[in-house]
């Protein structure tokens, strides 16, 4: 449409030439033709005025008045037009140029609305939450943005927060890979012997928990750990500042999803996972103390009637491990949730727990003379049987942190 109005101002119409002149005037009871302007004049000897006057056309905001055609005169002084020829019907090479620079400008303003990419850097660095591998293929990297409804109480995101990062990266490396089958990170060869990954142990260190609006870089590889067993490793840095924020280590198994027992690696797994580990040390140094086994007697707080609702549930029908940190944390004193923080914890999964489960989570306090606090935890079902061991250890609020990170793999990317 642009293109087609710019067109059309730059090819004028010329009048058809005529022998007599162009304007003809008539006086008394007639009319006057004055290039697009009619008089006529009343009875009453009034004179009248129809002006049939039209705007001139515009190119990219500006008024374009298009040349009178050029008249000759011939030797009796009779005025005539010059014959129709191409070169006299050449455009104006001035509005040729007007009319490209508009269609231009239309292009470039229909690109800029088109353009995603955002203005600042720090609003969306993962624009599509997919993540990618970095480091030889052995890393894998996503970012995200802490929402307003993952803060708690303390404006600082929750520990269920941080540990769904986590999961959510594992499985994103799984996928990425190529090996994402079916289940929650099963490998084809894995899903032609129903296996899939349990978690029995998961250790986490806090150095400081992200606010609203941050942009956490959530790293995380495997390695191997012993015959049968799989470690991973996360590392939460500020993607802004690079601070580290969080690290964990975890030990993964293989379950039967039929029977429900745990099973070695078969080694057709075994060659589809090897490739992808890392040769590192654990970014958590392991806490070998014994996980204490809480009774009536020893417990100091107790809540009952914890169960599962359906949203609690994964793909593999079992509640969701981040699910169990909840439920720990409902038996802690209030006191220490409002003048502590969680700093670290240890936790055993020892038994997985279905929708109709009914829970129970006992907590005893130990006092070390210091301003810290651990707790040990113990999440069982109803007739006794344990689901989950733990300890935590928690530091006062606003309190400055300062430690080794432990061996972090080398940022190459």
């Amino acid at each position: 449409m642009v293109a087609t109005a710019a067109t059309s101002s730059f090819f004028p119409v010329t009048p058809s030439p005529d022998s007599s002149d162009s304007k003809k005037k008539r006086l008394g009871n007639g009319s006057i033709n004055l290039g697009g302007i009619k008089s006529k004049t009343s009875s009453s000897g009034n004179l009248q005025v129809k002006a049939n006057a039209q705007a001139p056309p515009k190119i990219n905001g500006t008024k374009v008045v298009t040349p009178p055609a050029e008249v000759f005169k011939n030797e009796d002084g009779v005025s005539f037009h010059p014959p129709r020829t191409f070169i006299n019907q050449l455009p104006d090479w001035s509005m040729l140029l007007a009319a490209i620079t508009t269609v231009f400008l239309a292009a470039e303003k229909q690109w800029m609305m088109l353009d995603w990419k955002p203005k600042r850097p720090d609003t969306l660095i993962d624009p599509f939450g997919i993540g990618k591998i970095v480091q030889d293929g052995l890393v894998f990297r996503q970012n995200f943005s802490i929402r307003s409804y993952e803060i708690g109480a303390d404006q600082t995101a929750s520990i269920e927060t941080v540990m769904n990062h986590l999961q959510e990266t594992a499985l994103n490396h799984v996928r990425s890979a190529g090996l994402l089958v079916d289940g929650f990170g099963s490998t084809p060869e894995m899903c032609k012997k129903n296996l899939i990954w349990v978690v029995t142990r998961m250790q986490v260190v806090v150095d400081r928990y992200p606010t609203w609006g941050n942009v956490v870089q959530v790293d995380t590889w495997v390695s191997a750990s012993g015959k049968n067993c799989m470690r991973r490793d996360w590392l939460v840095r500020d993607s802004k500042t690079g601070e580290v924020l969080t690290r964990a280590s975890s030990i993964w198994v293989m379950m039967n999803k039929v029977t429900r027992r745990l099973s070695k690696m078969p080694e057709e797994v075994r060659g589809e996972i090897e490739p992808y580990f890392m040769n590192s040390e654990p970014v958590v140094a392991e806490d070998s103390r014994k996980l204490v086994k809480l009774d009536d007697s020893s417990a100091e707080f107790v809540r009952k009637g914890l169960t599962p609702k359906w949203s609690d549930l994964d793909v593999n029908q079992h509640v969701n491990n981040v699910k169990y940190i909840g439920w720990i944390l409902e038996s802690a004193p209030l006191p220490i949730l409002e003048t502590h923080e969680l700093s670290s914890m240890t936790l055993e999964y020892r038994r997985e727990c279905g929708r109709d489960s009914v829970l129970q989570s006992l907590t005893a306090v130990s006092d070390n003379g210091t301003d810290e606090i651990e707790c040990q935890h113990l999440l069982r079902l109803e007739d006794g049987s344990e689901v989950t061991r733990g300890r935590t250890q928690w530091r006062p609020k606003n309190a400055k942190i300062s430690g080794n990170v432990g061996q972090i793999p080398a940022d190459t990317a």
